[in-house]
């Protein structure tokens, strides 16, 4: 069988495509709903001595109250940076600052509002359901490739395929249920 190992392989595959899924759930984390929730600002970055740093690393993140998100600061010279890059993320937060507190409402998000972030949670779908695709896409040019070179047999060849596809499709499942879902959270009034 050579050096084409379909259990190296197939590993490999799933760990891509898990990788995708991943992506996806982070991305929707930073989606804001009308709860405060740390996720949110979690992925932002602040300029911090002169380099970009994770929110998290410049502060802790609080929810005081279910509408409410703080960043206790721990550098007072960062306050207008953590404040900038939150006021510049397309949450659309207004922050303000109470000493080394930075203090975040959350306000509701009206219908208008609702409807683009389905939209934008559409978006980071599809993104994720193509990666997936292209990550089987590379699987079958690889058996392929194995097949030719003598490496696996026809039969293999088939069975791997139908192994890759069965892959493939509960990631895209896993993908439109989290999708869903995210859209229930976006639309709950």
């Amino acid at each position: 069988m050579g050096d084409f190992s379909i259990a190296t392989e197939k590993r490999e595959i799933h760990r891509r495509m898990e990788g995708a899924v991943e992506v996806l759930h982070k991305e929707f984390q930073g989606l804001r709903t009308g709860r405060a929730a740390t996720s949110l600002l979690e992925p932002l970055t602040v300029e911090a001595y002169g380099s970009p740093m994770p929110m998290a690393q410049v502060g802790t993140i609080g929810v005081p109250e279910p509408r409410m998100l703080t960043v206790q600061v721990w550098d007072k010279s960062l306050i207008k940076a953590v404040e900038k890059a939150i006021r510049d993320s397309d949450l659309g937060l207004n922050p303000s600052s109470d000493g080394q507190l930075v203090r975040v409402p959350i306000p509701a998000l009206n219908e208008e509002r609702r409807k683009e972030l389905t939209k934008v949670a559409g978006r980071y779908a599809e993104e994720a359901r193509i990666a997936v695709r292209n990550v089987r896409r590379h699987g079958m040019d690889d058996l392929k490739k194995a097949e030719k070179d003598g490496k696996i047999s026809e039969d293999e060849h088939r069975d791997y395929n139908v192994e890759i596809q069965k892959l493939t499709d509960e990631s895209i499942k896993e993908i439109d249920t989290a999708l869903e879902n995210k859209e229930q959270e976006i639309m709950q009034v």
